[in-house]
């Protein structure tokens, strides 16, 4: 069930209504039905996956809390392998066998299985509550109901934000009622993710998938343009299904951490992942980077934490080399960026930091660093990846971009540009001050931008062949 359908425009209200009606005994019970309704409208059988992955960990952290400190360490392991063991099955089996084949030159048996949608997501998200009781920082939960809704719950299941047992299970415990202004609130970050979901990721996506999906049939300016069009299209696509989330969450007076923090003001790399899938990225940090001893080390062992995490990294977004060197590269941005500590710090004191041309530089040399990695991501093999960095840097980039190929009008293209300087705007005044807030303060504002909102969705929006909504890019994680 996509939330840009309108299945889910169904859905959540009469969810909501029940959960509100409802007295506080059986909320979430019928809210943890209402999630595996939700989940079952992609593959039914997968549920059945998911309930075994909730009951592994659920089971294992009881475990863990009560045995002694060796028997912890084995119940965990336990844990950690029976998950990581389905998520090689489902997601990387192929992979590895395939990959195994082309280096020892014969062909391995594979599998042909089905990627159990937000299989990574809610993995994650269970193992983080199992690693956190066998820390201490948190005690194993003992009700059940609570603990399955906490790693199903509707609105961030299939792709985020991965969540922490110590946000979301005390606030489901909570009897929540009905309020207008949790409403109002929600209401408008569903609108705003609406918005960049429906009017510019999934126009954007037509350039991308134009151009992406036939690169020989493309100069270097096109790739160049549509690696522009992809930045912006998988931000506006998975920061739309953060805000529809916990939009859809907030109506419920749930609140669901925030994924994104205007991540391509970022002025280096490492700003670039405190703000780009924060969930994921704090994830890393807690559960591997610091782990394997973070930054508190040599500098050889803090260079290889990072690349050991970003090429992990890379392997959770995806079983295929295009994900892995993507991870590989970001990770040797990392490494790059500690190596150039000393040189930047002798170059401040020339140079104030915070010089306005000096920050505009750094944003921009790291956006051409971030969409120099976007080419890996979205390419749709290696080959297709080199042919498109050899041709952006060959002499035929020069010439003017043809926009009559790119399969949008002139005029949209226009649009879209337009959409995403607004969006980019309102990112650079909601890091300043809560724009929502002060929308939500003026009624005549408030109704005047939901109108615009649906007016610019219905009028200016992709719906794909037939109208059908068009699935958010991460749901394939």
């Amino acid at each position: 069930m996509n939330f840009n359908s309108l299945e889910y425009l169904l859905f959540l209200p009469i969810t909501l209504i029940l959960y509100f009606i409802l007295p506080k005994k059986i909320k979430n019970p019928v809210l943890l039905i209402a999630s595996f309704f939700f989940y079952m409208n992609w593959e039914p059988i997968y549920a059945l996956l998911m309930l075994f992955s909730i009951a592994a960990t659920y089971f294992c952290g009881l475990l863990v809390s009560k045995q002694a400190l060796g028997k912890k360490k084995l119940w965990l392991v336990l844990c950690l392998l029976i998950n990581l063991g389905i998520l090689f099955v489902f997601k990387y089996f192929n992979f590895f066998t395939d990959t195994l084949g082309s280096i020892v030159g014969r062909e391995f048996v594979t599998i042909d299985v089905l990627l159990p949608v937000g299989i990574s997501f809610y993995t994650f998200q269970a193992l983080g509550y199992t690693i956190d009781v066998y820390r201490g920082d948190i005690e194993a939960e003992k009700n059940f109901i609570d603990y399955a809704l906490f790693v199903s719950f509707f609105p961030q299941l299939v792709a985020g934000p991965i969540e922490r047992t110590g946000n979301i299970v005390p606030q489901l415990k909570k009897h929540h009622k009905f309020s207008f202004a949790n409403l109002r609130d929600g209401f408008l970050l569903i609108l705003w993710g609406m918005m960049k979901k429906i009017l510019i990721a999934d126009n954007l996506a037509v350039v991308v998938n134009t151009v992406y999906n036939d690169v020989h049939s493309h100069t270097g300016m096109q790739m160049i343009f549509a690696t522009v069009c992809f930045a912006f299209q998988i931000y506006c696509d998975f920061s739309a299904y953060s805000d529809i989330a916990r939009g859809s969450a907030r109506i419920m007076n749930i609140e669901l951490m925030r994924n994104f923090d205007c991540p391509y003001r970022a002025q280096t790399i490492k700003e670039f992942w405190r703000r780009w899938h924060i969930s994921l990225s704090t994830w890393f940090k807690d559960y591997l980077y610091f782990p394997l001893g973070g930054s508190r080390c040599s500098k050889a062992r803090q260079c290889f934490n990072v690349l050991v995490v970003f090429l992990v990294s890379g392997l959770w977004h995806g079983a295929a080399m295009t994900y892995v060197i993507w991870g590989a590269l970001h990770g040797l941005y990392q490494i790059g960026g500690i190596l150039m500590a000393p040189i930047r710090k002798r170059l401040y004191k020339v140079i104030k930091e915070n010089n306005p041309v000096l920050v505009i530089l750094r944003m921009v040399f790291t956006f051409i660093l971030v969409n120099i990695a976007w080419v890996l991501f979205r390419a749709n093999s290696l080959s297709d990846a080199a042919y498109i960095f050899k041709t952006i840097f060959s002499i035929d980039t020069v010439f003017p971009l043809a926009f009559g190929t790119l399969g949008l009008s002139r005029k949209m293209l226009i649009v879209m540009g337009i959409a995403v300087i607004i969006l980019y705007i309102v990112d650079f005044v909601n890091s300043i001050k809560p724009v929502a807030k002060w929308i939500n303060g003026r009624i005549f504002i408030r109704y005047l931008i939901y109108v615009i909102i649906l007016l610019a969705i219905f009028i200016f929006g992709y719906y794909g062949a037939g109208f059908d909504p068009q699935d958010f890019v991460y749901f394939q994680f």
